[in-house]
């Protein structure tokens, strides 16, 4: 495995470019925890709605750290195989960008205001942080593309950190963009048309992943 010293700076900044792609690529989609975001941040304060993105952007990059800890404790084992499985974890994430895609275009025209209880910033941030932690498109997500990007290459602790924070940054941003728009912001994105667009934009990066880890 690569000394910290003498990594490239290339492999840092593809690291980075990687966790961002992926972090955006969980989080950009407008879905029911969205949704809520926004509704309770309008509703209640910019300050609890920054807690509550804080609380979803944690669970994404809680996850992303699972996934690079156990596709570096399985990199051996898939060496032989690293090829199909490249194959196996675009076609992963092809399926999930299918079926947000489908997902996005069936409740198109079924959107339906969701009930938001006022909430402190200490209670918004643990909700939402355990609504998104049972998200199991979340981690098959990011397994899919950590496991099927390290199969079969060695990869050293500073980019893997450097892959979780820049997801955990990316999925930071997008949601502290939601909060801090508030109910204008929502008016745009959790509409029908601001909810199909952003699954479609998100369905496009994941697809781009996939592509990416056929090709590289």
């Amino acid at each position: 495995m690569p000394s910290a010293e003498a990594l490239p700076p290339a492999a840092v900044t593809g690291a980075l470019v990687a966790g961002l792609l992926a972090g955006y690529g969980i989080a950009i989609p407008v879905g029911a925890v969205a949704t809520y975001l926004v509704a309770l941040t309008a509703r209640t304060s910019l300050r609890t709605g920054l807690a509550a993105a804080l609380g979803v952007a944690s669970a994404d990059g809680l996850y992303a750290l699972v996934a690079v800890l156990g596709g570096a404790a399985i990199a051996g084992v898939v060496t032989p195989v690293a090829g199909p499985l490249r194959l196996v974890s675009a076609g992963v994430l092809v399926v999930l960008a299918v079926r947000g895609a489908w997902q996005a275009l069936r409740s198109h025209r079924a959107a339906t205001a969701r009930p938001v209880t006022p909430l402190a910033p200490g209670r918004a941030y643990v909700s939402l942080l355990g609504i998104t932690l049972v998200n199991p498109t979340t981690v098959v997500y990011f397994t899919a593309l950590v496991v099927g990007d390290r199969a079969g290459t060695a990869v050293s602790v500073l980019e893997q950190g450097v892959f979780v924070v820049a997801a955990f940054a990316a999925s930071a941003s997008w949601q502290a963009l939601l909060a801090g728009g508030g109910a204008l912001l929502g008016r745009l994105l959790t509409g029908p048309r601001g909810r199909l667009t952003t699954a479609l934009v998100s369905s496009a990066v994941i697809t781009a992943l996939a592509v990416r880890l056929v090709l590289g």
